[in-house]
């Protein structure tokens, strides 16, 4: 009995720790993403969205600096719902007003909804845009087709529709 409790206390603290590593502790959402707490603080600029050629899945959407975004199936036309944990894990990307169009990204297809907490979310054909944090680096597409949170993650192409693999 006692190794067992010990063995839970155990996957508790070390569960503890890599979420405590999911969060950024400067609090910045600047559209930073990786390991960013969500919606902890405002960004300081708009956002924008560019593509960029991924191995294997075409032209997809990324940010300025090269990093994946990524749709959730469970979200609905402009709003999002993936809150509290899920936003840890998959945070959203935020923006200071209208976000900005990169290099192939339809500026129609631009948006902003507004998340439980006030903060704006930028959307691109009605699905509100998350990075994931297991992705470490710009060109990262480790969240590509996980199901996660009770639905599917998918990158998006250039015409806002999901990417399957």
């Amino acid at each position: 009995m006692k190794r067992t409790a010990t063995a839970t206390t155990c996957a508790a603290a070390l569960l503890a720790t890599i979420l405590a590593g999911c969060s950024d502790s400067t609090g910045d959402t600047s559209g930073d993403g990786y390991g960013s707490a969500a919606s902890s603080a405002s960004p300081s600029k708009a956002a924008t969205v560019d593509t960029k050629a991924a191995s294997g899945l075409g032209t997809i959407l990324v940010d300025e600096k090269g990093r994946t975004l990524y749709l959730f199936l469970a979200d609905k036309k402009n709003k999002s719902n993936c809150q509290g944990d899920c936003a840890k894990a998959w945070p959203p990307l935020l923006s200071k007003g209208e976000a900005k169009a990169g290099k192939g990204v339809d500026k129609k297809l631009l948006g902003i909804t507004k998340r439980s907490g006030g903060d704006e979310q930028v959307t691109y054909n009605g699905h509100p845009l998350y990075y994931y944090a297991g992705d470490k680096k710009p060109g990262q597409t480790n969240g590509q087709n996980l199901d996660q949170f009770g639905a599917e993650w998918y990158v998006l192409n250039a015409k806002g529709k999901q990417v399957d693999s």
